[in-house]
């Protein structure tokens, strides 16, 4: 029996639970997923120091000449004390004297007799950034569950934190099934197909931050299916494509069965990609797709991601969606829930002009697909839609205006 797509997320949440920890540098720990949370050890800026290059300075000398004795830089390890009707020249970044109440930038003062003139009403603070303002000692700096990035690394650097627990990504195999395909490295003849799945899938799940093992492509027979399967089991998840419909070289579900397989679900209702099936061989899971390339690609998306953020640990782990108007009308026929690709260019969603479960063509195209409900027969122009991401770099082919007003 078909499950709906909500039932299928929820069986994928379920089942899958995150992979173990391993600790590593943070040089090395890009992409990976945080597995502990942090706690900042000290405060940032650890010191108060200057915003500007100017001159430390006291409120109530504003408006008169001071004498300039010193020049502090950053880094330097300065103890004097500011006097009154004295200034210090300071460096960005270095370290406020005693004694300082604001800093004044260089280009507000002018030179006088014996030192730099201050303008008049000074700001207690001024230019001053203070011990932590940006950073407080003690306070949380990431939770577990987030995923590192450049950013997420500067932040632990400035904690002077040199190795992290993240857990372990997730590793993928992959084959193809069919007596038709060929890899592009292979010549093919006039009855045979370039097996395109596979390189597709394999790159996509090494774009999620996956070890991905290309396992090679079976021929349409339940012991060359076996043997890809076994070669296979060392992994956290199985992804195939092709092989799992009703025809007569279907193999696929019958070659995972004799090997233990445990079906969570074997149809959902949806199109394309009914015969989508997840399962489990031990503690490996294994994720079945169809073999048409588009078919094979949405359901990915779909679950394949879903099944990959929930092993990764990471926190976001659910598809998220952005509201898009319709760039023109769309006709859909009812009865089942339909995976529909296009483009989304920041505002409109322009379904692709040509599509079918069997074609290449519309991946290219597509950065967004939306999933319409089985009652709805007609997407008028304009209408809100929720799409879904599939490539993002969110840029454009033409300069826009990238200012808010």
């Amino acid at each position: 029996m078909a499950v709906t797509v909500e039932k299928a997320l929820e069986i994928i949440y379920t089942h899958i639970k995150t992979k173990p920890l391993k600790i590593m540098p943070i040089e090395d720990a890009l992409d990976y997923v945080l597995g502990e949370n942090i706690t900042a050890s000290h405060n940032l800026p650890p010191y108060d120091n200057s915003a500007m290059d100017g001159y430390a300075v006291k409120i109530e000398d504003g408006g008169k000449c001071v004498k300039v004795a010193h020049t502090i830089f950053a880094g330097d390890d300065f103890h004097e004390e500011l006097k009154h009707e004295n200034a210090i020249k300071i460096m960005t970044g270095a370290k406020i004297p005693l004694g300082t109440q604001c800093i004044v930038p260089i280009e507000e003062t002018q030179m006088c007799e014996g030192g730099v003139l201050l303008p008049h009403n000074l700001s207690l603070s001024k230019h001053i950034r203070l011990s932590g303002e940006d950073i407080k000692k003690e306070s949380l700096l990431l939770r577990k569950g987030e995923r590192i990035n450049a950013y997420t690394i500067t932040l632990l650097a400035s904690q002077g934190i040199t190795h992290i627990k993240v857990y372990k990504k997730p590793r993928v195999s992959l084959f193809a099934s069919g007596n038709e395909l060929k890899m592009h490295f292979e010549q093919v003849k006039s009855y045979q197909l370039y097996n395109t799945n596979t390189p597709m899938l394999l790159s996509r799940c090494q774009e999620f931050g996956c070890e991905v093992n290309f396992i090679g492509t079976a021929n349409d027979t339940i012991d060359s299916i076996k043997e890809h399967i076994k070669s296979a089991l060392d992994s956290d998840l199985i992804i195939t494509s092709g092989g799992v419909s009703v025809g007569d070289a279907d193999f696929t579900k019958e070659a995972f069965a004799s090997l233990g397989c445990e079906n969570f679900f074997e149809k959902i209702e949806i199109k394309p990609g009914k015969p989508t099936t997840f399962g489990r061989i031990g503690e490996t899971f294994v994720l079945n797709l169809p073999g048409n390339p588009l078919a094979a690609a949405l359901n990915f998306e779909l679950f394949g991601q879903s099944v990959i953020l929930a092993l990764s640990g990471d926190h976001s782990r659910f598809l998220n969606t952005i509201d898009a108007k319709m760039k023109e009308d769309f006709d859909v026929r009812k009865g089942r829930r339909s995976l529909i690709p296009g483009f989304f260019d920041g505002e409109y969603f322009k379904v692709c002009e040509q599509f079918a479960p069997g074609m290449i063509s519309p991946l290219s195209y597509a950065n967004a697909y939306i999933m319409i409900d089985e009652n709805c027969a007609y997407l008028a122009q304009n209408a809100v839609v929720k799409i879904i991401p599939i490539k993002f770099r969110f840029t454009s082919n033409h300069i826009r205006s990238l200012i808010t007003v």
